[in-house]
């Protein structure tokens, strides 16, 4: 069930059991982020260590394998790519 701000209480799952599969593409979770990660290009060494321990893919990959821009309509800004990035090209503002 998808939940609207038109939604009613009694359409509502109980305690907020969720019926049905679905991730973060389905939502725009980036308004709940506290913290903003910033991509540093010059620093990046193209490693491959951030987008795969992104728990929102948040960090696009390009065909050539490349890493891209924050997906801000998807990162909650957990730190855990900055956290990861052995070369500073992440900062978390």
């Amino acid at each position: 069930m998808k939940i609207t701000p038109n939604t009613k209480a009694e359409e509502m799952t109980i305690a907020g059991n969720i019926y049905e599969a679905g991730n973060s593409l389905e939502f725009k979770t980036g308004d709940w982020r506290s913290q903003k990660p910033v991509y540093i290009s010059e620093k990046c060494k193209q490693c491959g260590l951030c987008f795969p321990v992104c728990p929102d893919d948040a960090i696009p990959v390009n065909k050539e394998q490349k890493r891209e821009d924050f997906n801000y309509d998807y990162c909650k800004g957990c730190g855990v790519c900055a956290k990861v990035c052995p070369f500073g090209a992440i900062e978390m503002k």
